[in-house]
């Protein structure tokens, strides 16, 4: 009896990865957040904003200007632009994936999440969030509470 628990829950787990039949790494939308990237560092955060929603149809040109906007303002602040790094990608399912990027720049970093959706063929942007509380979370992991006793 010792041994069949972990091992039902060792199979329970097994099972339930298997049928979200998510994949490790998404190629595809690695790519288009380095053109992302490529964009913000070669044209401006304006062009990369355009990029990214280029085939989002549900985005208002004042939506637009809002996140265009936003962008140019963290990116003017922060210093000079030194790279990115990918943070952590979350799947849902395979068609509802989260990707969170350190924005690296001179004087600060911050930070920005895609939300992508493939509702057919096609992946497009579903969310975008800039931030700059990231080393705010940083500091709260760190807090006694979230440590474990042992």
């Amino acid at each position: 009896m010792r041994y069949i628990i972990p091992f039902l829950l060792i199979f329970i787990v097994s099972c339930r990865e298997k049928s979200q039949n998510v994949p490790d790494k998404n190629p595809e939308l690695e790519n288009l957040a380095s053109l992302f990237f490529e964009k913000y560092r070669n044209n401006s955060p304006g062009e990369a904003v355009d990029f990214i929603f280029s085939k989002n149809q549900g985005v208002t040109k004042d939506q637009l200007l809002n996140v265009k906007d936003k962008l140019s303002s963290f990116s003017n602040l922060a210093g000079a632009y030194n790279g990115y790094e990918l943070i952590t990608t979350q799947y849902a399912t395979k068609s509802l994936i989260l990707m969170s990027y350190l924005v690296k720049h001179e004087i600060q970093p911050y930070r920005i999440i895609f939300i992508f959706y493939k509702p057919k063929n096609e992946w497009k942007i579903y969310k975008f969030k800039i931030d700059d509380q990231l080393d705010a979370e940083l500091e709260d992991s760190g807090k006694v509470y979230f440590l474990q006793v042992r």
